[in-house]
């Protein structure tokens, strides 16, 4: 038998070695080995079994590492579609599907010595009052950790070793699990009643689990929007298994129907993955999951897997999915790979999210990769959100993905009533840019006066944006990237927040010329906001939520816990408290600056800042008292801000997706961000420039093997430019089975500066590209990337699909 092993080093492909015989009923395909490479014993992944193969003298497997194999072959093929798709080599694909700590070579199961009473036959020896004490509450409990008998008879290890010595007990080493959540107390719950649009959207999803197609009849709104929802061959959509968008308001009882799914899909012997945006979101997702599932027997039902977790908690808990105890992960964008098998279901909730997309290779979108999954592995998907992305709710309209709607909140709650405050008129009332207008701190009045709690919101951190000198004009800039540094009071450093670089506050202008000690700190982060806050409300217990703050793992959990018992009144913090979060007792948001991110040049830039706008209002009113959303903006009559303030994401929708289709941007299209990196800014660009001319070679190439192939074909090549604009791009899902060649549609721009030209001491230019076929144009930039020569000192990165142009 050949085994086909792909290592775990940079080789770009797989190599054969020969399976001893001894070794041959412990090697399968997804078998972790080690094998010879020259000197070297490395280790690899088995990816393919064979009976011969072309090159003789085959080198042997030395040893199997891990048995059972640790790749199921649905993530095997998970990780072949994301190094085709993605660009990105075999090897790094499959070190992301296996996480660090399950790859050590080494067990990293956590020994723990345990103490056990042995039944005595006649008298007991001679024993101390303590001995006598000790060994009660070992017959007692039957078996503890011996750690735990220390401190409970507070006693020391040879005192019990002495009971060992007289056969009276046993100390033993055993394995125990690192459970993150082992010391909380979660009390149970039950399922809630449904609203007749949870209803319709949860029979359809149970419908699909059992194998079916059928949709509900009506998606659970009024008007055209109601008639959308369809089955998912309409449209002529390619998907093998269902993909359900489920559209629910904020505070609709979406949590409530993924519950109740997953519990269907349990029932059918089938496991379930549930995705989150921000560890921020995980502590109170797992506390409602771990309350209605982990009781009882099925203490071990629910797995989390996030970035927080330590390497030995990670270990275990992947462990525990694997060998299939746990059968319902939750975490974030890296738990689309846990080894839930059998699969029957995947969500994703905040599907619109940007943290879902890896930022290093593979830089997969975990959204996407989910519903590759789904289809590989015959799972149904269901992407859930308040504000979907425009790509998916155009594919639900088009029938591609099944559309539920929940339209109203449970219990018959109101929306929360949004105010929209110009800014603009605020600054010439107050002679200057004030925090809070007065609308916003008459409104916090009243909540703290009535014993209510109020969050407050502004995306950026630190306490002020820039240090300028109003005489000179020097603004303190990042000695390694194109951006001002950020104040951080409390630590009293200037910060660069993309590379990390610090540097001392200066007491005069660093200007030799100047030296004038009237330096002055400019805009706003989350640290100013909340010290101002502290003055103007000297009473009020106020907590900060954002990643200079939140350090250790546990800081998320005791904050929002906090929050929850009401230990505070006033919770300012960034995008972490935008979304999924729920707390009755706030009946009021403020939106500090709400066109932020409104300018950026990125064409998502509307797009993002309604998702944000809408996210953040939907914390409030949430109990029995109506919520309130004050938004303060300097362009107020901006249609983002206008379709948020009004709740209308149709709207929003319908005039969004016109601007994409004329402009030809996604879902019209895919992008491909091409950066190419370096020290010097002259070379990067003529690098650039060459790299723009190969590209319009492959196209123009590409464009005419296609003509060549369609010469007898009865489907004409997308050339009418009305055709093209109307046609969709073909989804990840459909790019499985693409057999299309035709890149003649293929738009290039740039080369051009990035955004932001300097990052980390490297100059960057970009070339941004789209077309509808981006199976394809991976399958070309691929080959591009191993004839294209880059000088030495220039690297070039591929971004399929980004969801961040600067």
């Amino acid at each position: 038998m050949v085994a086909r092993v792909t290592l775990e080093i940079a080789l770009g492909k797989s190599l054969d070695y020969n399976v001893p015989h001894e070794l041959a009923d412990q090697v399968r395909v997804g078998t972790r080995v080690q094998v010879p490479l020259g000197r070297r014993k490395v280790f690899g992944v088995v990816t393919e079994l064979a009976d011969r193969s072309e090159y003789p003298n085959l080198k042997p497997v030395l040893r199997v590492v891990s048995t059972p194999s640790l790749l199921t072959v649905g993530l095997l093929r998970l990780a072949r579609w994301m190094s085709e798709y993605y660009c990105c080599p075999i090897e790094v694909c499959l070190r992301t599907v296996l996480p660090v700590a399950v790859r050590r070579e080494q067990p990293g199961w956590r020994q723990q010595l345990f103490v056990r009473a042995v039944p005595v036959a006649g008298e007991l020896p001679r024993l101390s009052k303590r001995q006598l004490e000790i060994l009660h509450i070992v017959e007692e409990r039957r078996e503890l950790p011996l750690t735990e008998l220390l401190k409970l008879a507070g006693t020391t290890t040879a005192t019990v070793r002495r009971l060992e010595d007289k056969g009276l007990v046993v100390v033993t080493p055993q394995v125990t699990e690192r459970d993150p959540y082992a010391h909380e107390l979660i009390l149970p719950t039950h399922p809630l009643e449904l609203n007749p649009a949870q209803a319709r959207a949860l029979e359809a999803i149970k419908a699909a689990l059992h194998g079916t197609s059928a949709a509900p009849g009506t998606s659970g709104g009024s008007g055209p929007n109601a008639l959308l929802t369809s089955s998912r061959q309409d449209a002529g959509s390619t998907l093998k298994s269902p993909v359900f968008l489920l559209h629910g308001v904020t505070g609709s009882g979406k949590t409530e129907v993924y519950l109740q799914a997953i519990a269907h899909a349990l029932e059918l012997g089938k496991g379930a993955i549930v995705l989150v945006p921000e560890i921020s979101l995980t502590p109170q997702t797992v506390e409602r999951f771990k309350a209605r599932f982990c009781h009882g027997p099925n203490r071990t039902l629910v797995a989390v897997l996030h970035s927080h977790l330590s390497a030995g908690e990670r270990h275990d808990e992947w462990h525990k999915i694997r060998q299939g105890r746990a059968r319902i992960v939750i975490g974030a964008r890296s738990a689309i790979f846990a080894p839930v098998h059998p699969l029957g279901l995947i969500i994703v909730d905040e599907e619109h999210e940007q943290t879902y997309k890896q930022e290093e290779a593979p830089r997969y979108h975990a959204r996407d990769v989910a519903i590759v999954r789904g289809q590989l592995e015959g799972a149904v998907v269901v992407l859930g959100s308040a504000t979907p992305s425009l790509e998916s709710y155009y594919n639900a309209r088009r029938g591609k993905y099944t559309l539920l709607e929940l339209p109203e909140r449970v219990d018959g709650r109101k929306m929360p009533f949004v105010r929209v405050i110009d800014m603009r008129e605020a600054a010439r009332k107050a002679k200057g840019v004030p925090i809070f207008s007065g609308q916003l701190r008459e409104a916090i009045t009243r909540r703290l006066e009535r014993g209510e709690q109020v969050i407050l919101f502004l995306n950026r951190r630190g306490y002020s944006t820039a240090l300028e000198c109003p005489l000179c004009g020097y603004v303190a800039k990042c000695v390694n990237c194109s951006i001002a540094l950020t104040y951080h009071r409390r630590e009293q450093i200037l910060l660069c927040h993309i590379c990390g670089h610090t540097g001392p506050v200066p007491l005069v202008c660093p200007n030799e010329k100047c030296r004038s000690p009237r330096i002055r700190y400019a805009g706003l982060g989350t640290e100013r906001v909340e010290e101002t806050l502290a003055k103007m409300f000297p009473f009020a217990r106020i907590g900060r939520m954002d990643s200079d703050v939140m350090k250790r793992k546990e800081d998320y959990r005791r904050l929002l816990a906090d929050f929850r018992a009401g230990k505070l009144d006033v919770l300012v913090g960034t995008q972490m408290i935008a979304k999924g979060l729920h707390f009755p007792n706030v009946t009021l948001v403020g939106i500090i600056y709400a066109d932020l991110a409104l300018h950026q040049p990125d064409f998502r830039a509307a797009e993002r800042t309604f998702q944000l706008l809408t996210q953040v209002a939907g914390r409030a009113g949430r109990g029995d008292v109506e919520g309130e959303v004050l938004v303060q903006a300097f362009t107020p009559y901006h249609p983002a801000i206008q379709y948020a303030r009004r709740h209308d994401f149709n709207g929003f929708y319908e005039q969004e997706i016109e601007f994409r289709r004329q402009l030809r941007y996604p879902p019209f299209t895919r992008v491909a961000l091409l950066t190419l990196k370096g020290r010097n800014s002259d070379k990067v660009k003529l690098t650039a420039d060459y790299l723009k001319r190969a590209l319009e070679k492959m196209r123009d190439t590409g464009a005419q093997d296609a003509v060549g192939a369609n010469t007898n074909s009865t489907q004409p090549l997308v050339k009418v430019e009305e055709d093209a604009q109307t046609a969709p791009a073909e989804t990840p899902a459909e790019a499985q089975d693409s057999t299309q060649r035709d890149l003649s549609d293929l738009i290039i721009a740039g080369p051009a500066p990035a955004p932001v030209l300097r990052a980390k001491t490297y100059y960057r230019y970009q070339i941004v590209l789209r077309t509808r076929r981006m199976t394809e144009l991976s399958r070309r930039l691929a080959k591009l990337t191993e004839t294209f020569q880059l000088p030495e000192d220039v690297t070039l990165t591929i971004d399929i699909d980004p969801v961040d142009l600067l």
